[in-house]
């Protein structure tokens, strides 16, 4: 059994999923920040998200590896400019969603309910080859491959705020000078 790194955020291991991949050929900074646009949305609608990214219809907003990406008024949607649609890593995270889906369904947890707890992304080993440049020289020419982690978490039950108040001490909002006054107040009458 391989080990998550993201496996402390799954407290209750009856209500989550998990799904992996490794060595992805597949470029870690665009995988990155498909992950970042698709943590914490329901499943159902990051399918949606990604199908219509697949579509061209929206964009994905590249924030951290930007450097160099062009700019698109479909960033505007999540107060961004810049953004790309990034088809690879958006078919590797689909192939991925859905494996954590069926792992969810073998666990009989209902599948309108998951949400996307947390992906990681992590670099692989670089792969090497190599091109041929100009007088002879040899430069590395190397791929940037990942490990991506997904775990779905089925939303816990909302429990209402508690609205009558509870009857607040009269020491609250003092500091340790004022409540040490009143105590000795209160000490003397």
């Amino acid at each position: 059994m391989v080990r998550y790194a993201a496996a402390a955020l799954a407290t209750n291991p009856e209500k989550t999923s998990k799904a992996r991949g490794e060595y992805l050929r597949t470029h870690f900074k665009n995988m990155r920040e498909v992950a970042a646009a698709l943590s914490g949305l329901k499943l159902t609608k990051a399918y949606e998200y990604l199908a219509a990214v697949k579509e061209h219809k929206r964009v994905i907003p590249f924030r951290r590896f930007s450097g160099g990406v062009g700019r698109t008024g479909q960033a505007k949607e999540f107060k961004a400019t810049q953004g790309r649609w990034p088809e690879k890593s958006v078919k590797f995270i689909l192939r991925l969603l859905k494996n954590a889906e069926s792992n969810a369904d073998a666990k009989n947890i209902d599948v309108e309910d998951l949400t996307i707890k947390n992906i990681v992304v992590e670099q692989a080993p670089k792969t090497r080859r190599r091109t041929y440049r100009a007088h002879g020289r040899i430069n590395p020419y190397q791929g940037h491959p990942c490990h991506v982690e997904v775990i779905l978490a089925a939303s816990d039950v909302e429990v209402e705020k508690a609205t009558d108040k509870v009857a607040a001490s009269p020491l609250t909002g003092l500091n340790r000078r004022q409540v040490a006054r009143r105590r000795i107040e209160a000490a003397r009458a």
